[in-house]
Protein backbone atom coordinates (compact mmCIF):
# COMPACT_ATOMS: atom_id res chain seq x y z
CA UNK A 1 0.00 0.00 0.00
CA UNK A 2 3.20 2.26 0.81
CA UNK A 3 3.75 1.90 -3.34
CA UNK A 4 0.05 2.73 -3.89
CA UNK A 5 0.49 5.74 -2.05
CA UNK A 6 3.60 6.66 -4.08
CA UNK A 7 2.23 6.04 -7.42
CA UNK A 8 -1.07 8.23 -6.41
CA UNK A 9 1.28 10.72 -5.70
CA UNK A 10 3.45 10.84 -8.49
CA UNK A 11 0.19 10.91 -10.97
CA UNK A 12 -0.97 13.62 -9.08
CA UNK A 13 2.21 15.57 -9.75
CA UNK A 14 2.52 14.75 -13.32
CA UNK A 15 -1.20 15.84 -13.73
CA UNK A 16 0.44 19.04 -11.73
CA UNK A 17 2.79 18.95 -14.91
CA UNK A 18 0.28 17.93 -17.49
CA UNK A 19 -1.75 20.88 -16.90
CA UNK A 20 0.97 23.25 -17.00
CA UNK A 21 2.03 22.18 -19.89
CA UNK A 22 -1.06 23.42 -21.53
CA UNK A 23 -1.64 20.35 -24.16
CA UNK A 24 1.64 20.80 -25.86
CA UNK A 25 1.43 16.93 -25.96
CA UNK A 26 -2.22 15.86 -26.17
CA UNK A 27 -1.05 12.34 -26.24
CA UNK A 28 0.89 12.17 -23.27
CA UNK A 29 -1.29 14.61 -21.04
CA UNK A 30 -4.65 12.53 -21.88
CA UNK A 31 -2.37 9.22 -20.91
CA UNK A 32 -1.57 10.59 -17.69
CA UNK A 33 -4.98 12.10 -16.97
CA UNK A 34 -6.71 9.40 -17.72
CA UNK A 35 -4.45 7.21 -15.35
CA UNK A 36 -5.45 9.51 -12.43
CA UNK A 37 -9.35 9.02 -13.17
CA UNK A 38 -8.94 5.47 -13.41
CA UNK A 39 -7.21 5.23 -10.28
CA UNK A 40 -10.28 6.62 -8.11
CA UNK A 41 -12.37 3.94 -10.00
CA UNK A 42 -10.16 1.08 -9.58
CA UNK A 43 -13.03 -1.93 -8.52
CA UNK A 44 -13.53 -5.28 -8.78
CA UNK A 45 -15.41 -7.98 -11.27
CA UNK A 46 -18.49 -8.81 -10.60
CA UNK A 47 -18.76 -12.42 -9.07
CA UNK A 48 -21.91 -14.45 -7.67
CA UNK A 49 -22.86 -13.49 -4.71
CA UNK A 50 -25.73 -13.11 -1.75
CA UNK A 51 -27.03 -9.94 -2.48
CA UNK A 52 -26.27 -6.47 -4.62
CA UNK A 53 -26.11 -3.53 -2.20
CA UNK A 54 -26.51 0.08 -3.73
CA UNK A 55 -24.45 2.39 -1.68
CA UNK A 56 -26.17 5.65 -0.44
CA UNK A 57 -24.83 7.80 -2.62
CA UNK A 58 -25.31 6.50 -5.87
CA UNK A 59 -28.75 7.15 -6.54
CA UNK A 60 -30.39 6.62 -10.24
CA UNK A 61 -26.62 5.33 -11.16
CA UNK A 62 -26.30 2.93 -8.42
CA UNK A 63 -30.23 1.59 -9.25
CA UNK A 64 -30.07 0.82 -12.78
CA UNK A 65 -26.26 -0.97 -12.18
CA UNK A 66 -27.79 -2.78 -9.31
CA UNK A 67 -30.95 -3.77 -11.74
CA UNK A 68 -28.25 -4.51 -14.80
CA UNK A 69 -26.33 -7.40 -11.88
CA UNK A 70 -29.52 -8.49 -11.21
CA UNK A 71 -30.71 -9.54 -14.46
CA UNK A 72 -27.40 -10.86 -15.26
CA UNK A 73 -27.56 -13.17 -12.50
CA UNK A 74 -25.06 -12.15 -10.58
CA UNK A 75 -27.76 -12.00 -7.30
CA UNK A 76 -31.00 -12.49 -6.23
CA UNK A 77 -31.64 -9.47 -4.44
CA UNK A 78 -30.86 -6.19 -4.20
CA UNK A 79 -31.11 -4.05 -1.08
CA UNK A 80 -30.80 -0.20 -0.36
CA UNK A 81 -30.32 1.87 2.74
CA UNK A 82 -32.85 3.61 4.36
CA UNK A 83 -33.09 7.36 4.09
CA UNK A 84 -34.08 8.60 7.54
CA UNK A 85 -35.02 12.41 7.39
CA UNK A 86 -31.78 14.71 8.57
CA UNK A 87 -32.17 18.08 10.68
CA UNK A 88 -33.60 20.02 7.44
CA UNK A 89 -36.23 17.42 6.44
CA UNK A 90 -37.71 17.30 9.81
CA UNK A 91 -38.01 20.75 9.72
CA UNK A 92 -39.69 20.72 6.88
CA UNK A 93 -42.06 18.20 7.74
CA UNK A 94 -42.98 20.19 11.16
CA UNK A 95 -44.25 22.87 8.05
CA UNK A 96 -46.10 20.46 6.88
CA UNK A 97 -43.68 19.72 3.31
CA UNK A 98 -43.92 16.50 1.94
CA UNK A 99 -40.39 14.43 2.67
CA UNK A 100 -39.05 12.54 -0.86
CA UNK A 101 -37.44 9.42 1.20
CA UNK A 102 -35.01 8.75 -1.63
CA UNK A 103 -35.32 5.20 -0.74
CA UNK A 104 -38.71 4.81 -0.90
CA UNK A 105 -37.88 6.03 -4.56
CA UNK A 106 -35.85 3.42 -5.05
CA UNK A 107 -37.82 0.93 -4.11
CA UNK A 108 -40.34 1.92 -6.46
CA UNK A 109 -37.31 2.02 -9.62
CA UNK A 110 -36.57 -1.43 -8.83
CA UNK A 111 -39.97 -2.58 -8.43
CA UNK A 112 -40.80 -0.85 -12.31
CA UNK A 113 -37.25 -2.63 -13.42
CA UNK A 114 -38.39 -5.61 -12.79
CA UNK A 115 -37.16 -6.47 -9.47
CA UNK A 116 -39.26 -7.84 -6.46
CA UNK A 117 -37.00 -9.39 -3.83
CA UNK A 118 -35.61 -5.45 -2.66
CA UNK A 119 -34.19 -5.58 1.36
CA UNK A 120 -33.63 -1.95 3.20
CA UNK A 121 -30.47 -1.74 5.60
CA UNK A 122 -31.36 0.43 8.55
CA UNK A 123 -29.04 3.61 8.97
CA UNK A 124 -29.13 6.56 10.70
CA UNK A 125 -25.99 8.11 9.75
CA UNK A 126 -24.43 8.74 6.35
CA UNK A 127 -20.54 8.77 5.05
CA UNK A 128 -18.78 6.41 3.72
CA UNK A 129 -17.49 4.90 7.13
CA UNK A 130 -21.07 4.79 8.85
CA UNK A 131 -22.25 2.85 5.69
CA UNK A 132 -19.70 0.35 5.84
CA UNK A 133 -20.01 -0.15 9.63
CA UNK A 134 -24.26 -0.51 9.32
CA UNK A 135 -23.16 -3.34 6.55
CA UNK A 136 -21.10 -4.86 8.39
CA UNK A 137 -23.56 -5.68 11.36
CA UNK A 138 -26.58 -6.03 9.33
CA UNK A 139 -24.91 -9.04 6.57
CA UNK A 140 -23.70 -10.13 9.66
CA UNK A 141 -27.36 -10.36 11.48
CA UNK A 142 -28.73 -11.51 8.07
CA UNK A 143 -26.26 -14.27 7.50
CA UNK A 144 -24.74 -12.82 4.32
CA UNK A 145 -21.12 -13.91 3.01
CA UNK A 146 -20.73 -12.24 -0.24
CA UNK A 147 -21.86 -8.84 -1.49
CA UNK A 148 -21.38 -7.03 -4.64
CA UNK A 149 -21.19 -3.22 -3.23
CA UNK A 150 -22.28 -0.45 -6.24
CA UNK A 151 -20.59 2.66 -6.04
CA UNK A 152 -20.21 6.19 -8.52
CA UNK A 153 -17.19 5.54 -10.40
CA UNK A 154 -15.09 8.51 -8.54
CA UNK A 155 -15.79 6.74 -5.02
CA UNK A 156 -14.76 3.23 -5.86
CA UNK A 157 -11.19 2.77 -4.74
CA UNK A 158 -11.80 4.50 -1.64
CA UNK A 159 -15.11 2.75 -0.87
CA UNK A 160 -13.50 -0.56 -1.62
CA UNK A 161 -10.77 -0.02 0.92
CA UNK A 162 -12.96 1.26 3.60
CA UNK A 163 -15.44 -1.81 3.17
CA UNK A 164 -12.28 -4.31 3.09
CA UNK A 165 -11.14 -3.08 6.49
CA UNK A 166 -15.11 -2.88 7.88
CA UNK A 167 -15.19 -6.91 7.01
CA UNK A 168 -11.94 -7.66 7.86
CA UNK A 169 -12.49 -10.99 9.79
CA UNK A 170 -16.29 -11.05 9.46
CA UNK A 171 -15.56 -13.66 6.86
CA UNK A 172 -17.59 -11.80 4.46
CA UNK A 173 -16.69 -10.96 0.73
CA UNK A 174 -17.24 -8.33 -1.04
CA UNK A 175 -16.57 -6.43 -4.16
CA UNK A 176 -17.47 -3.15 -4.84
CA UNK A 177 -18.36 -2.25 -8.94
CA UNK A 178 -18.42 1.75 -10.01
CA UNK A 179 -21.60 2.06 -12.02
CA UNK A 180 -21.40 2.69 -15.75
CA UNK A 181 -24.27 5.24 -15.45
CA UNK A 182 -21.89 7.73 -13.49
CA UNK A 183 -21.63 11.18 -14.52
CA UNK A 184 -18.06 10.77 -13.30
CA UNK A 185 -15.90 9.74 -16.66
CA UNK A 186 -12.72 8.62 -15.53
CA UNK A 187 -11.11 8.09 -19.31
CA UNK A 188 -12.66 11.98 -19.88
CA UNK A 189 -13.13 13.74 -16.58
CA UNK A 190 -10.57 16.80 -17.30
CA UNK A 191 -12.77 17.90 -19.93
CA UNK A 192 -15.24 19.56 -18.05
CA UNK A 193 -15.23 21.62 -14.67
CA UNK A 194 -17.38 19.14 -12.66
CA UNK A 195 -15.22 16.46 -13.74
CA UNK A 196 -12.36 18.24 -12.68
CA UNK A 197 -13.99 19.33 -9.56
CA UNK A 198 -14.78 15.58 -8.41
CA UNK A 199 -10.83 14.37 -9.30
CA UNK A 200 -9.70 16.95 -6.97
CA UNK A 201 -12.00 16.58 -4.54
CA UNK A 202 -12.03 12.77 -4.12
CA UNK A 203 -8.42 12.29 -5.50
CA UNK A 204 -7.46 14.08 -2.02
CA UNK A 205 -9.95 12.10 -0.18
CA UNK A 206 -8.60 8.76 -1.38
CA UNK A 207 -5.07 10.34 -0.70
CA UNK A 208 -6.22 10.88 2.66
CA UNK A 209 -7.39 7.55 3.34
CA UNK A 210 -4.01 5.81 2.29
CA UNK A 211 -2.14 8.09 4.65
CA UNK A 212 -4.17 7.15 7.67
CA UNK A 213 -3.98 3.22 6.92
CA UNK A 214 -1.47 2.71 4.43
CA UNK A 215 -2.02 -1.21 5.17
CA UNK A 216 -5.77 -1.39 4.06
Amino acid sequence: MIRAASAIWMVLGLIGISLLAGGAIPAVRDAVLRSAGEMLARGGEPRRSDLIVVSVDSDGAGVLEAADLFHQGFAPTVAIFEDPPDLIDQEFLRRGVAYYDAAAIETQELHELGIASILRIPRAAGGTRQEASVLRTWCRTQRFHSILFVSTTDHVHRTRRVLRRAMRGQGIRIIVVGSKYSEFRPDAWWRTPAGARTEIVEGEKLLLDIAQHPFS
